[in-house]
């Protein structure tokens, strides 16, 4: 169990937030706890910021059986994707548009890159510049430049 704060366990009980736990993940059922232990905090111990508790069965199978309904409950996790990084995705799959674009201003060093919100970024002629409205700006840009027109010949 990770973040249980101080308060809590002083008026519940390490054992007792270990038995609410079994009563939302009915697969656990009665289970024998061999040991209970709270994990010193690093940065400082004498903090009362929340820290890990470790509950020890006596069973491997009851704790794999326990993981597997966490894992069921789809609690999110640092390896589930939030939803900063879906909406992120989502800016960049839009901006990407026309894959080719990218790709040659890759093969010709100009570096674009994504910034937030949305924005293309390449860099020409030791100079970096930067693009929110993508077609109408971008456009300008390229019509400005001799070089980039023959590079994106029929891409735009």
């Amino acid at each position: 169990m990770i973040g249980v704060s101080e308060r809590q366990e002083e008026q519940k009980g390490l054992e007792n937030l270990f038995e609410k736990m079994t009563e939302k993940i009915p697969d656990m059922g009665k289970k024998k706890i061999i040991q209970v232990q709270r994990v010193p905090s690093k940065m400082n111990l004498k903090s009362t910021t929340p820290r890990n508790v470790i509950i020890t069965m006596a069973n491997i199978n009851d704790k794999e059986r326990s993981l597997k309904a966490e894992r069921d409950r789809e609690l999110p996790t640092k390896d589930s994707p939030s939803d900063y990084q879906m909406i992120s995705q989502q800016k960049h799959t839009k901006l990407e548009g026309n894959g080719m674009k990218y790709e040659v201003m890759q093969n010709k060093g100009l570096n674009p890159r994504i910034l937030h919100p949305a924005r293309l970024s390449i860099k020409i002629e030791q100079e970096i510049r930067s693009f929110a409205d993508k077609k109408k700006m971008l456009r300008e840009f390229i019509t400005s430049k001799p070089a980039m027109q023959e590079m994106l010949k029929g891409m735009l």
